[in-house]
């Protein structure tokens, strides 16, 4: 953890319209953490599975990083991305860890 670098702190309120943008109706939820990273939790049915895969190709994992990237180019996307349960469901979940880089 040593290596990442030092994140911009933003409020919540700050976060959440981008994430809005990003990630309409799908977002479950948004972490923040101590660090100044966030989580971004959303639906599962946010991608579109091909035939055959049950879980996003990593194309599409590559095309939601960079679409984060094009709204804010501050942000670091984490390499770490995963399944998990929904917070408010049974259902399954996506995550997306994020930062913003403090100085450009």
């Amino acid at each position: 953890m040593s290596d990442l670098p030092h994140f911009e702190r933003r409020s919540r309120n700050q976060v959440m319209p981008l994430m809005n943008d990003l990630f309409g109706d799908h977002l479950c939820e948004l972490q923040m953490f101590d660090d100044g990273h966030f989580r971004a939790i959303f639906h599962a049915d946010y991608f579109q599975i091909q035939p055959g895969n049950d879980t996003p190709s990593k194309s599409q994992w590559g095309s939601l990083k960079k679409r984060l990237k094009r709204r804010d180019r501050r942000a670091f996307v984490f390499k770490t991305h995963g399944e998990l349960n929904c917070p408010d469901s049974a259902d399954k979940c996506y995550f997306l860890d994020f930062g913003f880089f403090t100085d450009w």
